[in-house]
């Protein structure tokens, strides 16, 4: 389960893929395919995936417990072995680190 909170934060990285239009689904499915491999790894805390209801974009919503174990997640072989696959997949891939800054929820 993701931890959105301001205080003592999980590493947080938000990727936002772009795909071609008929290639959304296979992107998503090799993205889940990894994103299991990745729940296995030391420090894991939670991933999210997000897919655009106009079959361009997907978002996937990463944390860690530091940012060292989650670098070395991505650079270990099993995680990197379909990164070709991927890439034909795909237009463009932007990874980010990010830190929460406010939290507005519906409880008043």
């Amino acid at each position: 389960m993701p931890q959105i909170q301001t205080a003592n934060q999980p590493v947080t990285q938000i990727t936002i893929v772009e795909a071609e239009p008929d290639k959304q689904a296979e992107a998503l499915s090799l993205m889940t395919e990894r994103a299991r491999f990745m729940a296995r790894q030391p420090g894991f805390v939670s991933i999210s995936l997000h897919r655009s209801l106009d079959g361009r974009r997907i978002v996937n919503y990463i944390q860690w417990s530091s940012r060292e174990q989650l670098e070395a997640a991505h650079k270990a072989p099993q995680f990197r072995k379909e990164w070709d696959r991927f890439d034909r997949m795909t237009d463009d891939i932007d990874p980010h680190l990010y830190e929460v800054c406010e939290i507005l929820d519906g409880k008043r």
